[in-house]
């Protein structure tokens, strides 16, 4: 589509704009502004007009923005996704002034078309950055809503992070299976590559690093000790160094480490751009062995008095 056809407003400029356009609160300005965008359609399905996403991704041209969106569409059939349930072809009028319209066409997305167009988008640009973490925390809350909705309970913190905990044992062996694709095969240079995440994360901070600045002792598990924010910030640094190392076919030790180093340290800035509370100056948690635990009993408790 040629460049006179483009209907977007201007786009979003640096960081500091981004985050002084987003109303009240660091996190709910982030939200606020990618929420405001999503319509409810007549089956009460969620989506994003694709106009409106090239608008808070930063794309000024329709043209570029479809390439990352074709991309997008490449990997929801890879993942064995429907591409028509979550990338809708449609044609709608705008304003082009003094009253008169005009028919251009748009593409309506589900939240895990904005996710994927997100992952594919220019990880240069901060809002693609601020979108990654944003779509990500967002389909995790939804699962988590969901199994509350199941449960007729809300989600404690302890809850949470036994989710999430669980989630990270799962997620790291995807890594550990994406490592060794790409060269990182003995367990010593496992601890590396993993140093390396850390590393970008935590501004520098090894594993050992994190537990002397939570006071943590050296034999205690540092995921073991984290709240639910920490531990969904390590998910997303695994999921998407898990991601990055297959997509790009990344091979060898070096150029692994590499990565995990990188993605780190982007989730880390993108924390830094909505405000949040760097994770090493998160406070250490209950230890959740314990926690499981304590909840086990109380469930058990309520199993007894509902017999």
């Amino acid at each position: 589509m040629a460049d006179d056809e483009q209907t977007s407003k201007k786009a979003l400029g640096d960081s500091d704009n981004i985050v002084s356009q987003l109303g009240d609160g660091p996190i709910d300005r982030l939200i606020t502004k990618f929420e405001n965008a999503s319509q409810i359609d007549d089956d009460g399905i969620e989506f994003w007009d694709a106009r409106d996403l090239q608008e808070l991704l930063s794309y000024s041209k329709w043209d570029n923005f479809l390439e990352v969106i074709q991309k997008a569409k490449s990997a929801c059939s890879g993942s064995g996704q429907d591409v028509e349930n979550h990338f809708a072809d449609v044609r709608k009028m705008v304003s082009i002034g003094s009253g008169a319209e005009r028919e251009i066409e748009d593409i309506r997305l589900t939240r895990y078309a904005c996710y994927l167009v997100a992952q594919n988008g220019d990880a240069r640009k901060t809002p693609v950055a601020f979108a990654q973490t944003y779509f990500a925390i967002q389909t995790r809350k939804q699962e988590i809503a969901d199994e509350d909705a199941a449960q007729h309970l809300p989600l404690s913190e302890d809850q949470k992070r036994i989710l999430l905990r669980d989630e990270i044992k799962e997620h790291n062996k995807n890594l550990a299976s994406a490592a060794k694709g790409a060269g990182v095969i003995q367990p010593i240079d496992f601890a590396i590559f993993q140093t390396f995440g850390y590393r970008g994360l935590y501004g520098g901070l090894d594993r050992l690093g994190i537990q002397r600045k939570k006071g943590l002792r050296a034999k205690q598990n540092i995921l073991d000790h984290m709240g639910s924010t920490e531990l969904a910030a390590n998910l997303f640094r695994a999921t998407q160094t898990e991601e990055k190392l297959r997509r790009e076919n990344i091979k060898g030790k070096e150029a692994a480490n590499a990565a995990h180093y990188e993605v780190g340290r982007k989730v880390r800035e993108t924390i830094r751009e909505i405000g949040g509370t760097m994770p090493e100056n998160l406070p250490p948690a209950e230890d959740i062995v314990k926690v499981e635990r304590r909840l086990s009993k109380a469930q058990e408790q309520i199993a007894k008095k509902s017999k």
